[in-house]
């Protein structure tokens, strides 16, 4: 490695479990064959290096705005130089080492029409396509290629083009975590992977608004694509000739706010977290990169994260003597969830639980939301049920003035609006009544469910009107404010809430689409009952194998989430895929887990953690150290050490730890398939885990 890659201790402060039985929203409300690997060691460290470039260390920016030649607009970038076609939009690279590469194919859709005029500006060129009603600007900006689109109409525009390299072997894609996958696969090329022929809408099914693609041959190349403009964008996936193309495409939309559209390109050294590295270096030098030291410094009570596996409580698990009994198995730390049920084991833990908790050293919170209405008479839920006329006055409304239908299926009462809340919020106060109410019996965290996903609303109700962009300023000001003195954190949460939370559970898992047609199925799945352990929850479940190999397949999984976001907030897997809950998966999902430097996720109640517990004290003993080492670092390499991806290292910090996992079955150098060896700085020995050993 030659470079470490900055990291940002400024950024903005701040301001799920599930719910009881029938109140909880199903289907993902936020939805939100290998070949030979390409050079099994290469590291991370151009990818660092551009880092450096990107934060204007090359002085791209100032040597030269670029060239222009009738229709050839060159600009100079960190690793290179760009080319653009005016006419098409198409985009070229000449790398520094003389390879060619085509970073997108013409617009296509029809085509831009006849283009204007192009001017020189002092960051390179502007022009214009009248036919579309689109002026874009091009220039180089910190080492990367900056395109921007503005439209004078609604309408669409399918660009950039990606994938369409002949050279182009493998496509990087923040799906949860993060998947690299080979172009020519079979499996991602047909339907069974659920991605080919489908589209992905960047703004809420991706975790990072980002993709990416590596070439082979040659030395290591690679591009990525940044789209800041993510509502509105969206990527289809087309398999042309047994490979994989993605197309993005955004919607101008005047009542959407979204008549801008911004894509960035960088060349990278072509490893599979590259992209990832782009992004952090993207929000770091515009002061959005989050730092969980930081948060620290001003919540003490957020370094309990470090070290500490996450779960949900219920029945005897959720008293004082169910905390007592994990701090006896000598679990160190756990952030320990509860519903809002009004059962006696499915309510509220009560003060005395609350205490145990902290005594022993853990973090305890409810489970809240506040986007869910319901008639009080009638909610299934108390998180649902809100004094005065907040519902219906606060449902979202759509533009034929219907309420937006809220959580489950078939859906309960109505979403309600950010807009509304915040605009009530300084005279009425229901969001820090609602608060002050959950956090009585002295929780010191707060799992606020929703509010940082990508699933955002435009309302158009009167006095409440709002876009997707304005309900995310709302959620993101909420969340700031509890995250003032509360340890937050939400769902799947979106690269744009790093700043105002401290932990995150579901962006660590890759969902693809058939999740949500098993977990609807409720006698596979399991329902919400029993009340003190629904089998939502704790029934385990065989995943159908196409299942399993898109989201768990270790050989196509890449740290794109941890790459980006690693230190500046705590990523775990979704609420209802426990550790427990899928037993074929938990050797993988354990070895995932301590590679990537993330906690695992359990439910738990009285018998669970009888049988369970010694198994979960194991692990969490394993993992507790390398966390409080490294959960406030980056991860700063990734890479695989064997041509079938099978094993996998990770280093956090300036070496603060190293991870090797193999996921394979034949031992490499000393670690045998299905083991984690961990490294920290101090060891003379790595730590060695084989998680198959305790189940």
């Amino acid at each position: 490695m030659t470079s470490k890659a900055p990291t940002a201790s400024n950024a903005s402060e701040q301001p799920g479990i599930p719910e009881v039985p029938n109140s909880r929203k199903t289907g993902g409300a936020s939805r939100s064959r290998i070949r030979t690997a390409r050079t099994p060691t290469r590291v991370l460290a151009a990818s660092l290096a551009l880092t450096a470039t990107a934060l204007g260390v090359s002085g791209c920016d100032a040597a030269s705005a670029g060239t222009l030649e009738g229709s050839r607009l060159e600009l100079p970038v960190s690793g290179g130089t760009a080319v653009v076609d005016t006419t098409t939009l198409a985009v070229t690279a000449r790398t520094g080492d003389g390879q060619q590469m085509e970073l997108s194919g013409p617009a296509a859709g029809g085509g831009l029409g006849k283009p204007g005029p192009v001017t020189r500006t002092a960051e390179g060129a502007r022009w214009s396509y009248p036919a579309k009603g689109l002026s874009v600007t091009a220039g180089a900006e910190r080492g990367r290629l900056r395109i921007q689109l503005r439209s004078d109409r609604d309408g669409k525009v399918d660009w950039p083009v990606t994938g369409t390299d002949r050279a182009a072997s493998a496509v990087q894609l923040p799906r949860g975590s993060g998947l690299d996958i080979p172009v020519r696969d079979a499996f991602w090329n047909s339907e069974k992977s659920g991605l080919a022929g489908k589209t992905v809408d960047v703004g809420a099914e991706l975790a990072l608004p980002l993709w990416g693609y590596s070439t082979s041959g040659g030395r290591g190349h690679g591009v990525s694509y940044l789209t800041p403009t993510d509502i509105g964008t969206s990527l289809n996936f087309t398999s042309t000739g047994g490979r994989l193309r993605a197309t993005a495409a955004h919607a101008f939309d005047a009542g959407e706010g979204t008549r801008d559209y911004e894509v960035t390109f960088a060349l990278t050294d072509g490893n599979p977290v590259a992209p990832a590295v782009d992004y952090r270096s993207y929000l770091a030098q515009r002061g959005q990169l989050g730092s969980l030291r930081e948060k620290i410094r001003r919540n003490p009570a957020n370094a309990k994260l470090l070290g500490a596996f996450h779960a949900y409580v219920w029945g005897d698990a959720r008293t004082a003597a169910g905390i007592d009994q994990l701090k006896r198995l000598g679990v160190d730390r756990m952030w320990l969830g509860y519903d809002s049920g009004s059962g006696p084991k499915s309510g509220p833990m009560n003060a005395a639980a609350v205490q145990a908790a902290k005594r022993a050293g853990y973090l305890v919170g409810p489970y809240d939301t506040f986007a869910n209405g319901q008639d009080p008479k009638t909610a299934d839920s108390p998180t649902s049920a809100w004094p005065d006329r907040v519902y219906p006055d606060f449902c979202i409304r759509r533009a034929d003035g219907t309420p937006e239908p809220g959580f489950g299926n078939p859906p309960r009462g109505c979403y309600l609006s950010s807009r509304a809340f915040e605009r009530a919020e300084p005279s009425k106060h229901y969001l820090a009544d609602r608060t002050r109410k959950m956090i009585a019996n002295g929780a010191d965290s707060y799992f606020l469910d929703v509010d940082a996903t990508g699933e955002l609303f435009r309302d158009h109700g009167a006095g409440h009107e709002m876009t997707k962009a304005g309900d995310r300023e709302n959620r993101l000001a909420r969340m700031r404010r509890l995250s003032r003195n509360l340890v937050l954190g939400s769902e799947s949460a979106q690269a744009w809430a790093n700043t105002v939370l401290a932990f995150n559970h579901g962006s660590g898992t890759p969902v693809a689409d058939g999740l949500w047609a098993l977990q609807r199925d409720k006698e596979k799945w399991g329902s919400f009952y029993p009340e003190t352990a629904p089998k939502i929850f704790f029934k385990p479940v065989q995943l159908p194998d196409d299942l399993a190999t898109a989201m768990y397949d270790a050989r196509y999984r890449v740290p794109l989430y941890e790459t980006a976001l690693h230190g500046s907030l705590v990523n775990a897997e979704r609420w209802e895929l426990s550790y427990d809950k899928l037993p074929a998966q938990k050797t993988t999902r354990a070895l995932l887990a301590m590679l990537y430097n993330t906690p695992l996720n359990y439910v738990l109640d009285g018998p669970t953690l009888k049988q369970h517990g010694p198994e979960l004290a194991t692990l969490q003993k394993y993992f507790s150290p390398l966390h409080r080492a490294a959960g406030a670092e980056q991860m700063t390499s990734f890479r695989w050490l064997t041509g079938d991806r099978t094993v996998q290292r990770t280093v956090f910090g300036d070496g603060a730890l190293t991870v090797t996992a193999n996921f394979g079955t034949r031992t490499y150098e000393g670690l045998p398939g299905g083991c984690v060896d961990a490294k920290l700085g101090a060891d003379r020995a790595p730590r060695r885990l084989c998680p198959a050993k305790l189940h």
